[in-house]
């Protein structure tokens, strides 16, 4: 399933009616041109905060819930490959702008929710299960496993994977949310503004010049 998540046109453009005034008097500068900086500016910043929460593990103030199913030192499930993160884009689609991602995963972590176990996930779930105890080191004179930070890290790994690939087919997994993309949080709000308020300030800029010229 495919990620798909807009900002909105909700910016009331019309209520600033000097600007529009001023808009309609320029030649080869319209309110559609006007728009289109607003939104080209907010893809830029939003798509950079956005980029960062995989840094912060959290969607800006508010934290994932930690990784206690896959422990491990790399980082948490969402951050290991960072296909994920890279395969975020922004898209400008009229007065909104639209956030994807192609990842068939992207979607449940975003929001949260349940999935069915299937055959082919069982599969996948035991491949991982092989991988992650199969990288356990042993001692070959004790014959028995190395007692290290690294080997209880790929056991208890081992032993999740397990578990999940113990579970029947149509049977259901959670899967906490951990957010990365949205527009409601108080920071998005803010991004917005402040993009909407700077781009205001330029044109407010050109009136000023305009009726100095005169």
């Amino acid at each position: 399933m495919e990620l798909q998540s807009k900002a909105t046109s909700y910016f009331g453009f019309s209520d600033y009616k000097h600007t529009t005034i001023f808009l309609k008097q320029q030649n080869n500068y319209t309110m559609q041109d006007f728009v289109k900086n607003i939104l080209t500016d907010l893809k830029v910043d939003l798509s950079q905060e956005f980029d960062r929460n995989f840094e912060r593990k959290a969607f800006f103030t508010d934290d994932w819930k930690q990784d206690t199913k896959f422990p491990n030192h790399k980082g948490s499930l969402m951050q290991r490959s960072g296909k994920l993160r890279r395969s975020l884009r922004a898209k400008e689609n009229g007065n909104n702008i639209d956030f994807t991602s192609n990842m068939p995963y992207a979607d449940i972590h975003n929001t949260g929710g349940k999935i069915v176990v299937t055959a082919r996930m069982k599969r996948f779930f035991w491949a991982m299960y092989r991988k992650s105890s199969g990288a356990v080191v042993y001692s070959v004179k004790k014959r028995q496993a190395l007692k290290n930070k690294r080997n209880t890290r790929l056991t208890a790994e081992a032993e999740k994977w397990k578990s999940l690939a113990l579970k029947e087919v149509g049977s259901t997994i959670t899967i906490d949310k951990r957010q990365f993309i949205g527009f409601d949080h108080p920071e998005v709000h803010k991004i917005i503004r402040e993009t909407i308020n700077h781009n205001f300030k330029d044109i407010e800029k050109q009136i000023k010049n305009q009726f100095k010229q005169k």
